[in-house]
């Protein structure tokens, strides 16, 4: 069995993670790992010293009792980052684990999540959807201000229209548009292959904005498909065709609420509530559950379930049609 310290284990796994998933998923493992490292000493296991022969699966027993103060979300999820981390020793022969029994301490001793229905102000959504769709009738000090109102109206309606997360859509090139049949193929949540489809509405402002972004496009010297279909348009950027970040796309988000909500609007509409408005668009229109999880690339569809409460205008009816007689 090869000799490795604990601390040295846990960071071999750590750069594992950080290689084969998200950015966003190694932060939360790295969370999740750094959380570990305490309970581990507070139970006498000193990861800077201790060989990994010497952790058994009464480790994840610990982590559970110490994460009862954490949300039972983020309580579901440092463990399974944990229970990774055991896999990762088996799996490398640096430990003898117990397998199924961690699997047992988890289910016995983790919390299960309760089902929360998903909340967004739909009515605001759209209001912030209509002030976007109006915005090129702003007077603008020059073009790039331009170009940032046209490329934030596109990127707006594309996260209403689509369902496409923050980091997809801020990850997309030009080239991965079909603009004959008004979708995209992109590697999603999961590292798994989708296709996207794209409203009317979606592909016209997507083509307004390359259209005035043309001749910085054009003097870019790359291949127009390579290019980001949402870019900077800052001092930062210069004449240079950057694709935005996840931040920019947030602060998109943020920026054009405030303007077309009040500033008391902030921080009620992320990114996510685009998608949010859009699978419950679907299911207000088809009425089909199975339609809305492929469209929206739910991995299950208990999830795309939570939304049907929100979209059952007969439960409005009936019950209004109960109470309200009554008055």
């Amino acid at each position: 069995m090869i000799e490795k310290t604990l601390s040295q284990a846990i960071q071999a796994y750590l750069d594992n993670v950080t290689l084969a998933r998200s950015e966003n998923t190694a932060r939360t493992y790295g969370k999740a790992l750094l959380i570990f490292r305490e309970v581990l000493k507070e139970n006498d296991l000193d990861p800077e010293t201790s060989p990994t022969q010497n952790l058994t699966e009464d480790g994840v027993a610990w982590m559970a009792s110490a994460l009862k103060g954490y949300a039972p979300a983020s309580e579901r999820l440092y463990l399974t980052a944990v229970s990774g981390f055991y896999k990762y020793l088996a799996a490398e022969r640096l430990a003898e684990i117990n397998l199924p029994r961690m699997e047992l301490l988890i289910s016995q001793r983790a919390r299960k999540p309760g089902i929360r229905l998903p909340q967004f102000p739909r009515d605001e959504i759209e209001s912030v959807l209509d002030f976007a769709q109006n915005i090129t009738e702003q007077t603008f000090d020059d073009e790039n201000e331009k170009l940032r109102a046209m490329r934030d109206r596109a990127f707006l309606v594309t996260l209403a229209d689509t369902g496409l997360r923050v980091h997809e859509a801020c990850g997309l090139r030009r080239g991965d548009i079909d603009w004959n049949e008004g979708r995209a193929v992109i590697i999603g949540k999961g590292d798994r292959q989708a296709v996207v489809r794209f409203s009317s509405r979606s592909m016209r402002a997507i083509r307004d904005y390359l259209s005035l972004r043309a001749r910085l496009d054009g003097g870019s010297g790359r291949p127009l498909p390579s290019l980001p279909l949402f870019a900077r348009h800052d001092k930062g950027a210069g004449k240079k065709v950057k694709p935005i970040t996840t931040t920019t796309g947030r602060n998109i988000v943020a920026e054009r609420v405030r303007q077309a909500l009040g500033d008391e609007a902030e921080g009620r509409i992320t990114p996510h509530s685009f998608r949010h408005y859009f699978v419950t668009t679907v299911l207000r229109a088809s009425g089909n559950l199975k339609l809305a999880q492929e469209l929206a690339r739910h991995a299950s569809i208990q999830v795309t379930q939570r939304y049907a409460h929100l979209s059952d205008d007969e439960l409005d009816q009936g019950y209004y049609g109960i109470f309200d007689s009554e008055v």
